[in-house]
């Protein structure tokens, strides 16, 4: 362990070189600045950093040619850079060659919500795709911003430029992030609509529904906690009653009671139309949601407003108890 006293011309001009190999001693001043004093008598300030899970040890200078108070003002300056990554120049790659590159090593998302974003991508960002990246100007990005139809693609697109641009400036492939010049596109946000009020008169319109099927479904919604491209693609061999799970998910006690009632008379838990399950259900939503006083509800909205109440686990068996818990809270179970 360093030896530690506040560096001063006096103390280290008279610091004892010790007999084989080296001596650190620390700064109380500023305790990231450190002397070696080698057997040969020779000092000299240097700073430890941990960077990328190494120790890096970086030289400021030999004393007395650097003086003390220049050590410890350079510490800050000196610790900042070795944080930043080295700046490489990498040889020209398209845009489209890169879009992958940067979906491959940044983004982290379900089957569904990838397959989207490619489909958004291969719509609205293909005038970008045959352009090198280091060429792509301010003026470039937002004209392909400026011929999206709607506010919120728009806003989405452009963060997901940013975004991508940031991955190339910090691996070398531009020298500026051209998305930072173009202000951000202005957005109304949807007020999600669905309230614990709205929610129990959501609940006694979906049972005023005359579908069987359909108003199974869309109870699946609620008690399911998983968005609706899940609750209507379920099979029934997915299902697990005796662990109470679907497909490793835990299913609560409403969602079991209402499942077991089902007839299994298709490999889908919810069928529709030529032996597929339902896929958008649209018309009889509406109906349901204007029947429930909230006209503008959606699907999704319900999905959101659950997942923003209840409390995640990791374990199972807690992520069922939290479930319950929420349902019969939301619902005023006594």
């Amino acid at each position: 362990m360093a030896h530690q006293f506040y560096f001063n011309p006096y103390i280290l001009d008279n610091l004892p070189a010790p007999q084989s190999g080296f001596d650190v001693v620390q700064d109380l001043s500023d305790p990231r600045l450190r002397m070696y004093i080698t057997s040969r008598g020779v000092k000299t300030f240097f700073v430890r950093k941990r960077v990328n899970g190494k120790d890096r040890r970086i030289i400021i200078g030999g004393y007395p040619e650097t003086d003390i108070e220049d050590a410890r003002s350079s510490v800050q300056a000196i610790l900042d850079n070795a944080m930043q990554k080295p700046v490489t120049r990498r040889r020209k790659i398209v845009f489209e060659k890169f879009i992958k590159l940067y979906l491959e090593k940044c983004v982290r998302r379900g089957e569904d919500s990838r397959v989207k974003l490619e489909r958004a991508i291969n719509r609205h960002l293909v005038p970008l795709f045959g352009k090198n990246v280091s060429e792509i100007s301010s003026d470039d990005i937002r004209s392909v911003i400026d011929a999206i139809d709607g506010p919120a693609i728009a806003g989405r697109m452009q963060e997901l430029l940013h975004s991508v641009f940031k991955f190339a400036l910090e691996n070398g492939y531009v020298k500026k992030n051209p998305v930072s010049d173009i202000p951000r596109v202005r957005q109304n946000r949807r007020v999600r609509p669905l309230t614990r009020a709205g929610l129990v008169r959501l609940i006694d319109a979906i049972g005023q529904e005359t579908d069987a099927n359909m108003q199974a479904a869309f109870y699946m919604l609620i008690y399911g906690f998983v968005p609706k491209s899940k609750v209507f693609a379920m099979q029934w061999e997915d299902l697990d009653f005796n662990h109470d799970l679907w497909d490793n998910r835990p299913l609560s006690d409403r969602a079991i009671v209402l499942l077991q009632d089902l007839p299994q008379s298709s490999n889908w838990v919810f069928p529709g139309r030529g032996g597929f399950h339902i896929i958008d259900p649209r018309v009889a939503w509406a109906r349901v949601a204007k029947r429930a006083g909230i006209p503008n509800l959606t699907m999704d909205d319900v999905y959101k407003f659950l997942m923003r109440q209840l409390t995640w686990a990791t374990d199972r068996a807690d992520l069922r108890d939290n479930m319950n818990a929420l349902l019969d809270n939301l619902l005023d179970v006594r």
